[in-house]
């Protein structure tokens, strides 16, 4: 089973960061770190192929050091639970998993995911969905807030939705700008659909501790999601930690290193913004406990140089 490296620390020209004391981390530092805490978050840019990678060497290295998991994914709906149980019960295999759930509709990069769900079912780690129903996180940025809900599509929701978290809301805000259609007038009910996510999101990984464990054990929540979601241990993270202060938790993030590209349709719906130091330090807390550094993807060398490692 592959290991995400050598105990320097290094892999591919790969190196972590303890964001943290700013210093550079080894392998067998990080690993030991993560393998103590109650949720690991590993946050995301959807679509990066090295991301993904990152994710299944780290969730490999807890394996290996018999932390008991389960897999946590934004990526997959709550409502589909019960599909995901049957797979994790080895009654469907991977291809109707797929099928039933309607994945490729839901999650247009939901392949990327794959070989993390795989490695989970091979190795019997339970695997936990926990997203919100799409149409009614709809309904809360079109239709004016949670408040203006319909009863039906409420109870789908948390009944604990707290909106008043100003830190959040400025650095969600923010990066929202960036949408070209995005009427500023209507940012309220659109943070309230990013919290009614995270809220979603943190119920479902509350009780995901506590699947197929005794009464006095929990297991460790390995969280794969987007990272605006737990950045700065916002989002998702502070409201599992409202849920259950006692929590321990590790933030990490991973680096985009020229990875992270827009597709034509998507440049032309956003605007250049720019989010500066002084606007982040206003947030008063590092990033992540982690930062995994990719080397620079597609980058161009002088005439001789030696090739990046990737």
């Amino acid at each position: 089973m592959p290991h995400l490296g050598s105990t320097h620390g290094k892999a591919a020209g790969e190196l972590w960061i303890d964001a943290v004391s700013g210093d550079e981390a080894t392998d067998a530092e990080v690993f030991a770190d993560l393998a103590e805490a109650g949720v690991i978050y590993v946050g995301e840019a959807h679509t990066i192929q090295r991301h993904h990678a990152v994710q299944l060497r780290i969730l490999q290295e807890m394996f290996m050091r018999k932390v008991p998991l389960v897999l946590c994914l934004e990526q997959l709906e709550a409502s589909d639970q019960p599909v995901v149980d049957r797979y994790h019960r080895r009654e469907i295999d991977y291809d109707a998993l797929v099928r039933e759930i309607d994945w490729a509709k839901k999650w247009r990069n939901y392949a990327d995911y794959r070989a993390l769900v795989e490695f989970a079912h091979q190795h019997q780690i339970p695997i936990r969905a926990l997203n919100a129903p799409p149409d009614v996180i709809r309904a809360v940025s079109r239709g004016g807030g949670i408040d203006r809900l319909a009863p039906a599509q409420r109870a789908q929701l948390p009944a604990e939705i707290v909106t008043e978290d100003p830190a959040y809301e400025q650095l969600t805000n923010r990066e929202l700008a960036k949408h070209m259609a995005l009427d500023p007038t209507r940012l309220g009910p659109v943070f309230e659909a990013q919290v009614s996510r995270d809220e979603t999101m943190a119920a479902n990984i509350v009780i995901a501790r506590r699947v197929e464990t005794a009464p006095d054990k929990l297991r460790t929540a390995f969280v794969v999601l987007g990272a605006g979601h737990m950045r700065y241990g916002l989002g998702t993270a502070a409201r599992v930690r409202r849920r259950d202060p006692d929590t321990v938790e590790r933030l990490v993030l991973i680096s985009e290193s020229g990875d992270g590209q827009l597709t034509a349709s998507e440049k032309a719906a956003t605007r250049e913004i720019t989010i500066s130091h002084a606007d982040l330090r206003e947030v008063g807390r590092p990033p992540a406990d982690y930062v995994r550094v990719l080397p620079l993807a597609n980058r161009t060398l002088p005439p001789g140089h030696p090739p990046i490692p990737q």
